[in-house]
């Protein structure tokens, strides 16, 4: 993902595979709503279910009609439904009160947009939790609910090239998708609630342009009982006490994908670190787990040095993991891993199932091929989980030599040549296809070819040129392949169709 999440590491697992309008006791500790620089305009006033009629907010006018739907979905060859089209969202604000105790959020989520075309009516991703208002710079707006659709109107037409602010007023318990066969979006353990998103899970906890071509800046203002801990992604600017709750606000100034948003909640741990290049090192553990690292968190420093001397800068200011129960894999939330406390303390490894190490690996060089780099549609899944594959590669050839490196090749190209899997180039739109471990695993093997066929200069020049021309923002694979043709000089096309696209996988070259 990724949930790289759920990487090729339970390569096995991984393929098998009442709502309430009354706030819990601990919404009343809200603090009053203030004004901050990413809210310019006056917020509108202030649930598991598989029914969704059953929290649709009642209409406040008729559907948008057909020129609305047509902004319904950006037309993802996987995910059609997801995004909206008219606009570019610039800045999230989140604003959310929290009881654990009741799985129960009250939200306000301030939208800043740019109109892309002239817009009478727009959308919002939102499936499931009660809208009670919304207001577009600052007058209220009518809205009804189509589906997973928040179909807005305002007051006023917006103008093709105008930024607007939309708030929206919500609140219920999230419902979890189960896209790849375990729970997705805001996930409730008792213990800890943490948020994994990939690839369609983020509309479950806040409105948005739900699709990865659509990155914005973020903030969470995140406010939960006293005693415990909110994460985060980016930086930590604030912390505040109100009584018996705790005020958590954190920034993320680069654009990032709504799949990689997360918020982590509960009795935490933090520990924090300077690594290299001044990046802050912070990871937040169970209390239970006490304050020193698991073993395998232990050479991240290790493996940032050598990734950067690889790919080029790190991309952002800060890098962690948040460690939480009951998760199968990790998930590279940008700037904050989330990693299932199980995997972390598994020592399983093998041919198309990676080492707890290799899998920390893998989720670090997402920072650079996923979350700065962020495919411009889902089929292209493998520019995510390929390079990330690849790059913990890398790190087995750093630190047990080519010989290890070579072993690890063959061994997986062995593993996947004993059964029929689907090319990775395009995988298919289900959960079980997206994340297969071809994708992993075969996506990997395309950069391998590749590095036979250029040499390591060319290849690793091809690589720091694809972080640094495409960052913080979407590629695609033409794009990519035509950037490793013009830095190597070569016709590409048949090695990345034999590899990509053809339905058997190609000998080792």
């Amino acid at each position: 993902m990724n949930l790289s999440p759920f990487r090729a590491l339970l390569a096995g697992a991984l393929l098998a595979a009442a709502c309430s309008d009354a706030a819990g006791p601990f919404a009343t500790t809200r603090p009053p709503a203030t004004t901050d620089a990413a809210s310019t305009t006056t917020a509108a006033p202030s649930s598991t279910t598989t029914t969704f009629a059953a929290t649709t907010a009642p209409a406040t006018t008729s559907t948008a009609g057909t020129a609305s739907s047509l902004l319904a979905g950006l037309g993802d060859p996987y995910f059609p439904t997801l995004g909206n089209a008219g606009y570019d969202v610039e800045h999230y604000l989140l604003d959310l009160v929290v009881d654990p105790e009741d799985n129960f959020i009250r939200g306000e989520a301030t939208i800043t947009a740019a109109a892309t075309s002239g817009l009478e009516a727009f959308h919002l991703d939102l499936l499931g939790l009660t809208v009670d208002a919304v207001a577009v710079d600052g007058a209220p707006a009518a809205y009804s609910r189509d589906g997973a659709e928040l179909i807005v109107r305002p007051d006023a037409a917006i103008p093709a090239g105008e930024d607007f602010v939309t708030t929206v007023a919500y609140h219920g318990t999230p419902e979890n998708l189960f896209t790849l066969g375990f729970p997705l979006g805001w996930v409730d353990t008792g213990d800890i609630t943490y948020v994994v998103a990939e690839p369609d899970a983020a509309r479950t906890w806040f409105p948005g342009n739900d699709h990865p071509s659509d990155k914005a800046a973020f903030t969470f203002r995140l406010t939960v009982p006293s005693g415990l801990t909110a994460a985060a992604n980016g930086t930590l600017v604030e912390t505040a006490g109100a009584g018996e709750a705790t005020i958590f606000v954190w920034e993320m100034d680069r654009p990032m994908a709504t799949y990689l948003a997360t918020v982590v909640i509960g009795d935490l741990v933090l520990i924090e670190q300077e690594g290299p290049g001044g990046v802050l090192l912070r990871d937040y553990l169970p209390a239970d787990m006490g304050d020193q690292l698991p073993g395998p968190l232990l050479r991240v420093p290790e493996m940032l040095d050598f990734y950067v001397a690889l790919f080029g800068p790190y991309p952002f200011a800060e890098y962690g993991h948040a460690v939480v129960p009951g998760l199968p894999g990790a998930l590279e939330n940008q700037t904050l891993c989330v990693f299932g406390r199980e995997v972390l303390e598994s020592h399983a490894g093998g041919f198309g199932r990676p080492t707890v190490e290799e899998i920390v690996a893998h989720e670090l060089a997402h920072q650079w091929y996923g979350n700065s780099v962020t495919p411009a549609t889902w089929n292209d899944i493998w520019l995510n989980e390929g390079f990330a594959t690849f790059a913990q590669w890398l790190w087995v050839e750093r630190d047990l030599g080519r010989e290890a490196y070579d072993a690890t090749i063959t061994g997986n190209h062995g593993f996947l040549a004993e059964a029929p899997h689907p090319a990775p180039g395009d995988p298919g739109p289900s959960g079980r296809e997206m994340f297969h471990y071809s994708v992993y695993l075969r996506g990997g093997l395309t950069l391998h070819a590749l590095r036979v066929e250029v040499g390591d200069d060319t290849l690793f020049a091809i690589l720091r040129a694809w972080a640094a021309r495409y960052a913080y923002g979407n590629g695609s694979t033409p794009e990519f392949i035509a950037l490793a043709e013009e830095i190597s000089g070569a016709d590409l096309g048949a090695l990345f169709d034999a590899w990509l696209y053809a339905a058997e996988i190609p000998p080792l070259p």
